[in-house]
């Protein structure tokens, strides 16, 4: 049995192999990139509109929805890394029902750089919000003794990240995979919906994990209001 894509090797000369998780990876990105340019190329400001554009702006709207209720106050500012993070993980989930494919994200490798590109996004929005003093300031924060705690908070988050979802895809690949050896076909058919909705579940936790790291390093702490005189003596 297959625990990871990984193991598909199309091609390989010596040191370098060609696996399905490179080969779905790239297809996956480059579907998504055609299909956005496709949808998006014609789109109209009027009252008729397709039906492609309707979908396109409920889903920009509630990503929109769900970053403003992190705690970021500007979300277009983080559309598109989020955005983009939840496509590809629902988009790797969704594509689970074309036969012989195996979703990217039931490799470590990939949950790993997906959770690489958080551990980078965090700092670099924390920086243009705050600056680099700002930002440098606050792994200091209330203490200088919490420090150490709070950059070993940083990599921990970000291996958490990824072995979460690795952890969640592989585990219901799994699942389909063993009932479709034991049992008729219906059983496993039910469990591939319920593997889509899992999908899309654990899309949506990983951007929102995502956009709470920012929410955490973009903010900037505003002074307390000095208390107001009593009275005059």
């Amino acid at each position: 049995m297959r625990l990871s894509p990984d193991q598909i090797i199309f091609w390989q000369h010596g040191f370098f192999k060609l696996n399905a998780t490179i080969v779905y990876t790239w297809g996956l990105m480059l579907a998504l990139a055609v299909g956005s340019y496709l949808i998006t190329r014609r789109l109209s400001r009027g009252l008729q509109r397709s039906h492609w554009q309707n979908l396109v702006e409920i889903v920009v709207t509630g990503i929109e929805q769900q970053i403003k209720e992190v705690g970021l106050n500007q979300p277009r500012q983080y559309l598109g890394f989020l955005g983009t993070l939840f496509l590809f993980v629902a988009a790797a989930s969704l594509c689970t029902i074309i036969p012989g494919y195996e979703p990217p994200t039931g490799s470590l490798s990939t949950t790993v750089a997906l959770a690489l590109c958080v551990f980078v996004a965090v700092p670099f929005f924390g920086i243009e919000e705050q600056g680099l003093g700002g930002y440098l300031k606050s792994y200091a924060e209330p203490t200088v003794i919490m420090l150490p705690f709070n950059i070993i908070s940083e990599i921990s988050r970000t291996l958490a990240l990824a072995i979460r979802l690795f952890g969640n895809m592989m585990s219901g690949a799994m699942i389909i995979a063993i009932l479709l050896t034991i049992t008729p076909f219906l059983f496993p058919i039910v469990m591939t919906v319920l593997g889509l909705l899992t999908g899309m579940v654990q899309a949506y936790i990983f951007s929102i994990l995502a956009a709470v790291y920012i929410a955490a390093a973009t903010r900037v702490r505003q002074p307390s209001p000095e208390p107001e005189a009593q009275g005059k003596e």
